[in-house]
C-alpha cells in the first residue's frame, strides 16, 4: 500500500531563484533556506513521487486539471531566466487513478496533454507555481516521477473531496509519495508592493498561518470570504485540496518560514500528522448546513428577498409574489436595486437597474435577483443545487443629483455620465477604483462616450444589504 508520507505548503516566487532574482532573493533569505530544508527532508525520505497542486497551470471553472503526457518540460524565460529548465517524468498511472477517483465522486478532472492543450488553446508545459518548489528539490532529488495538478474554481468541498481521491489513489498504489500545495499567500501586503495594501492582507495571512499551525481544518474553510477576497491570495484552493488528501489525520503544522518583504505573503510550512477516527469531511458539511441556516434565520429582509426570490423561480419556474415580511420602505419606496451573487468569494452574478422599472423596492429586488441568477451572459445560470454555496447582496441605491467633479469622491459615490443618449453607471466603493479620474474613465468607457465631450454628470450612494 502506496501512502504520502509528508505534507508542505510553500510558495513560488519567481524572484527567490538567483538565476531571476540576481542578488534581490537576498531580501527573502528565510524563504530561500525553508526551500532547502524541504529539499533536504524530501531527499531523506525516499520517495518515488512528488504531488504538487499550482495555481497557475490550466485553470478551469469547472474541473481540475491533470498533466498526463509521459513527460513535461518547462523554463523560467518569462522571468528572464531561460536557462532555468526542467523536464519531469509524470507518473501516469497514479494520475489516471486520481482521475478515475475523482470522476467516480462526481467531481470533473481534465486530461491536459499535449493533444488536448492544442484543442484548449493553452501550452502543455510546467508553470512557475510547480517550477519554484521544484528548482530547489531538484538540487537534492531527482529519481522521481511527478504528478501536476492545477486546482479548479470548484467549491470548497468538492476540493476537499478531490485531496480525499488523491490519498485513495496513493493507497491503492505502491507509490511513496510527499505532497506540495503551492501558493502564495495575500499579494496586497504594502504600499510599495506591485499590488498596493489593504489591511485584509495581513489578517488573511496571520489566521492562515495560525489555523494551519493548530490543525483547524473547520476554521480553514470557514475564514471570512470578504477577507479572502480582498486579501488577493493563491494559494488557498491548493490548502483545501492538500486538507482533503490529510483527511483521516489530526495535524499541527510546523512554521518554517513566513516573509512578506515584496509586498506578498510566503510561507513554508510542514506538517505533522496522527492518525485520527474523526468524520472531517462530514463535520465541514454539517458546519455549511449550520453557517446556512444562521445566514437565512438571521437574514436582513432585502438579501432574504433576492435568495427567496431566485430560489422560487429556480424550482417553480415563476417570479414569487411579494411576502408579507418586507418592510414599508421596500414596499412604497421605487429605487434602482442591483443585486449580486458571490460563490467562494467570487462573482457568480449581477444584474441591477438605475432606474426603478416596477412599482416598489421589493418588486425590484425580485426581478433583479432572477435576473442575476439567469441572465447574467458573463455565468452560466444558477442551478438549484448551488444555491447553499452562494453569498447575496442587494444594493440599493439612491436618488441621483447632478453633481459637480469636485463633488465625487470613488468610495462614497457611485457616478452616472450621460451624452447624447448614452449614459454610463459604476457604483461606488469598487476595489482597484481609488481616483475620480479612474471612475469617471470606466463609466465613460461603459457608455462609450469620449472623454473630451460635454458629457453631465450625477452621484448616488448606495446602501448595502448583504448576508
Amino acid at each position: 500500500m502506496g501512502t504520502i508520507r509528508a505534507f508542505y505548503t510553500m510558495p513560488h516566487p519567481p524572484i527567490v531563484v538567483p538565476e531571476v532574482g540576481r542578488g534581490e532573493e537576498k531580501k527573502i533569505k528565510s524563504t530561500s533556506d525553508a526551500f532547502d530544508k524541504v529539499a533536504e527532508e524530501i531527499a531523506s525520505l525516499d520517495i518515488d513521487t512528488i504531488i504538487i497542486v499550482t495555481p497557475h497551470g490550466p485553470l478551469f471553472s469547472d474541473a481540475v486539471a491533470l498533466s498526463c503526457d509521459d513527460n513535461i518540460k518547462g523554463d523560467l524565460g518569462k522571468f528572464r531566466a531561460p536557462q532555468v529548465t526542467f523536464n519531469q517524468e509524470i507518473n501516469t498511472s497514479l494520475t489516471e487513478k486520481i482521475m478515475e477517483l475523482a470522476e467516480e465522486v462526481g467531481i470533473l478532472a481534465a486530461e491536459i496533454t499535449k493533444k488536448s492543450a492544442k484543442r484548449y488553446g493553452i501550452d502543455y508545459e510546467l508553470d512557475h507555481g510547480v517550477m519554484v518548489p521544484l528548482y530547489f528539490i531538484n538540487k537534492k532529488s531527482s529519481n522521481y516521477k511527478l504528478v501536476h495538478i492545477t486546482y479548479g474554481m470548484l467549491p470548497k468541498l468538492q476540493l476537499y473531496k478531490f485531496g480525499m481521491c488523491i490519498r485513495k489513489a496513493v493507497e491503492y498504489s505502491d507509490t511513496n509519495a510527499v505532497f506540495i500545495a503551492s501558493g502564495d499567500l495575500s499579494h496586497k501586503l504594502s504600499h510599495d508592493g506591485p499590488y498596493g495594501y489593504v489591511p485584509e492582507g495581513e489578517i488573511f495571512d496571520r489566521e492562515i498561518v495560525s489555523l494551519l499551525q493548530k490543525g483547524d481544518v473547520v476554521g480553514v474553510f470557514n475564514m471570512d470570504p470578504d477577507v479572502i477576497e480582498k486579501a488577493a491570495e493563491c494559494g488557498l484552493r491548493s490548502y483545501y485540496v492538500m486538507l482533503g488528501a490529510m483527511d483521516g489525520y489530526d495535524f499541527e503544522g510546523n512554521l518554517l518560514s513566513y516573509e512578506g518583504t515584496f509586498g506578498v505573503g510566503y510561507s513554508v510550512m510542514s506538517f505533522s500528522l496522527e492518525k485520527s477516527h474523526r468524520d472531517m469531511y462530514n463535520a465541514l458539511i454539517e458546519k455549511n448546513k449550520e453557517r446556512f441556516r444562521e445566514k437565512t434565520v438571521n437574514a436582513d429582509p432585502y438579501v432574504r428577498l433576492a435568495r427567496e426570490s431566485l430560489t422560487h423561480y429556480l424550482l417553480q419556474g415563476s417570479y414569487m409574489d411579494v411576502p408579507d415580511y418586507v418592510t414599508d420602505e421596500m414596499l412604497n419606496t421605487k429605487r434602482g436595486v442591483f443585486v449580486s451573487l458571490k460563490k467562494e468569494g467570487q462573482l457568480r452574478g449581477c444584474i441591477g437597474t438605475i432606474f426603478p422599472v416596477t412599482d416598489s423596492i421589493a418588486e425590484e429586488i425580485i426581478r433583479n435577483a432572477v435576473e442575476a441568477g439567469t441572465q447574467d451572459p458573463r455565468f452560466s445560470p444558477v442551478r438549484e443545487d448551488e444555491l447553499e454555496e452562494i453569498d447575496f447582496s442587494v444594493d440599493v441605491l439612491t436618488e441621483a443629483e447632478k453633481a459637480a467633479r469636485a463633488e465625487l469622491d470613488p468610495k462614497k459615490y457611485g457616478v452616472i455620465v450621460r451624452w447624447r443618449g448614452r449614459t454610463g453607471l459604476l457604483l461606488p466603493d469598487l476595489e482597484g477604483v481609488d481616483t475620480v479620474e479612474e471612475q469617471l474613465d470606466i463609466a465613460l468607457k461603459k457608455a462609450g462616450i469620449p472623454p473630451h465631450e460635454n458629457y453631465s454628470i450625477e452621484k448616488f450612494e448606495v446602501i448595502r444589504h448583504r448576508e
